[in-house]
């Protein structure tokens, strides 16, 4: 599979109206919409989106050796992603391959990065994650 060149950009799938041209979500729309980013929330799931969005498509072995994990660690995250219907695996012999299926990702993680990147300035420094749950004990 070929690379995802960075100046290409996928057609929006399914065709439909603008977000902003949307009616307000449902409370049902919201639920499922928040379990989607909650897949999208983790940050191997991201590097691993990543690396394929990169490759466009790579086995186990190559992805864990991409982000540093061990490759039965990557399989449990990639199975999420494959129930989700976000990427696709076929086999060659022994090796299992995975690639985007949802045309939709790459804009995704296109558009995350553009908000950390975009104004860098105006978002909160992080606080350490110890001194966070100090102040949630008091």
């Amino acid at each position: 599979m070929a690379n995802v060149s960075s100046t290409r950009r996928p057609p929006r799938f399914p065709p439909g109206p603008l977000v902003q041209e949307r009616p307000l979500l449902t409370a049902a729309e919201a639920t499922t919409l928040g379990r989607l980013f909650k897949v999208f929330g983790n940050d191997t799931r991201l590097r691993l989106l990543h690396a394929l969005v990169r490759d466009g498509e790579l086995c186990v072995t190559q992805l864990a050796e991409a982000v540093g994990m061990k490759p039965q660690a990557v399989s449990n995250q990639l199975q999420r992603l494959v129930d989700r219907g976000i990427i696709g695996a076929r086999r060659d012999g022994t090796n299992i391959y995975y690639r985007i299926i949802d045309p939709c990702v790459p804009i995704l993680l296109e558009r995350g990065l553009c908000l950390i990147e975009c104004c860098p300035e105006k978002r909160p420094a992080a606080e350490p994650i110890a001194r966070r749950s100090r102040q949630l004990v008091r």
